[in-house]
């Protein structure tokens, strides 16, 4: 089973996150934020499920519509490692970083 590990600016993501969901008085925020980790977890069993993207990364679709993320990741078969890089909302047009 691949193991995941996420990239420093990942926690950096997630914090953006939640001061925006919290600035606009969402419910359930902590709820939220661990939907978006389950969603991550689904890599370890299933490090191929996300859609591909340019330079051999792909990208996992968490939720959807108004409470919809996307993940970028990379996995590296040759070390059974799914590398999580940027997490952004559906909406966002692009990553921070």
């Amino acid at each position: 089973m691949p193991r995941i590990e996420l990239a420093p600016g990942v926690l950096d993501d997630l914090d953006r996150i939640i001061e925006h969901l919290a600035q606009h008085d969402a419910p359930a925020i902590s709820a939220r934020v661990g939907e978006i980790l389950q969603a991550i977890d689904v890599l370890a069993s299933n490090p191929l499920i996300g859609r591909p993207t340019p330079m051999q990364m792909r990208e996992l679709v968490i939720g959807r519509d108004a409470g919809g993320y996307v993940a970028l990741y990379r996995y590296v078969a040759a070390l059974d490692t799914v590398l999580v890089l940027a997490l952004r909302a559906q909406r966002e047009a692009g990553y921070a970083r």
